[in-house]
């Protein structure tokens, strides 16, 4: 019998699609090894500094400053290499760095300096892309593990318990699932400012719901199999009857609809930071930088690539999604 994995791999379509989504993921993940303005490593005196992981004030390299030191101030760069050496990132951009050598007015074209060109604030456009995925990435890891946790709670105690427990859950489900979440989310950003943990807390509110009925339909015909019905004439605890003899089947069912999530989640950060109302302002964000795409049209560089990488994530993920649907049917 051909396993569930061996049914994934055969679907060419999604496994390229996973190999591909893994190493972007890489990538973006090691982002400020990448691309960066600052060294990965400083030799200086006979002594090593990793300015990555550590502040070093400019002082700590002969310098005359208390500040933090400016790698990529020619000054700086001359008492390093006056008695050391930097090895620096591939590209010399962090999300936040600043072209002050451009020679047309930003947002500049792609040139050899920036592969992608930059931003209205002169930052490089590529390394926006690579910092801005990163955190959408970890946001919609993120977000799609604890809904998914209390999604599957809730709904194995909807389909377990069922009576009037269930009764209540479903019209307590169905009142929060027609919450507008963009307009609570537009008043509470009036007071607090957004950042990347509260919105998180935010979406998780409104997500966790996106799981409990496939949950509860597995434990609503589970809970009265023979199996089930034999575990408590021998006296197991409902607990270990919930985790160890129905959660298991119902977490085959569910394992499908994590993709699916995922990009929601992907597609729910950027729009709103597209709107305003997502990260801090500055933040790498592939919202923001397809906001500034249509605030400059002109700027054809800043909506393509923002357009291409969210493209490319979406459509990879749903292409898994739908190879781990397809080796969880029965009948290929």
């Amino acid at each position: 019998m051909i396993s569930k994995a061996q049914k994934f791999k055969a679907n060419r379509k999604a496994f390229y699609s996973l190999i591909i989504f893994s190493v972007i993921c890489l990538i973006s993940f090691c982002a400020d090894f990448i691309s960066n303005d600052k060294p990965l490593l400083v030799k200086y005196q006979g002594e090593y500094y990793f300015p990555i992981f550590k502040k070093y004030t400019e002082q700590n390299f002969g310098g005359d400053f208390l500040t933090e030191a400016d790698y990529q101030d020619p000054y700086v760069q001359k008492l390093i290499k006056a008695d050391g050496f930097m090895l620096n990132t591939p590209l010399n951009y962090s999300f936040d760095s600043i072209n002050y050598h451009l020679t047309t007015p930003p947002p500049s074209p792609p040139t050899k300096q920036n592969i992608l060109g930059t931003d209205d604030q002169a930052r490089d456009v590529f390394a926006r892309l690579l910092y801005g995925l990163r955190i959408s990435l970890i946001f919609g890891f993120l977000l799609t593990v604890c809904s998914s946790v209390i999604g599957i709670f809730l709904g194995a105690l909807q389909g377990y318990y069922g009576g009037k427990f269930d009764l209540i859950m479903q019209r307590f489900i169905e009142i929060w699932a027609n919450l507008p979440m963009l307009f609570i989310l537009i008043i509470m950003a009036s007071f607090i400012t957004p950042n990347f943990w509260w919105l998180l807390f935010i979406m998780i509110l409104f997500s966790w719901n996106a799981l409990v009925a496939p949950v509860r339909a597995e434990f609503l015909k589970a809970r009265n199999l023979e199996y089930v019905i034999a575990a408590r004439a021998m006296g197991v605890s409902e607990l270990n009857i919930i985790l160890k003899h129905i959660l298991p089947n119902a977490l085959i069912a569910t394992f499908t609809f994590l993709p699916f999530i995922l990009s929601g989640s992907i597609v729910s950060l950027t729009a709103l930071d597209f709107l305003g109302f997502g990260m801090p302002a500055g933040s790498a964000s592939l919202g923001e930088l397809l906001a500034q795409g249509k605030n400059n049209p002109h700027a054809l560089w800043l909506s393509i690539s923002s357009f291409i990488t969210l493209t490319t994530i979406l459509t990879l993920v749903i292409f898994i999604g739908e190879g781990i649907r397809d080796s969880f049917r029965e009948h290929p």
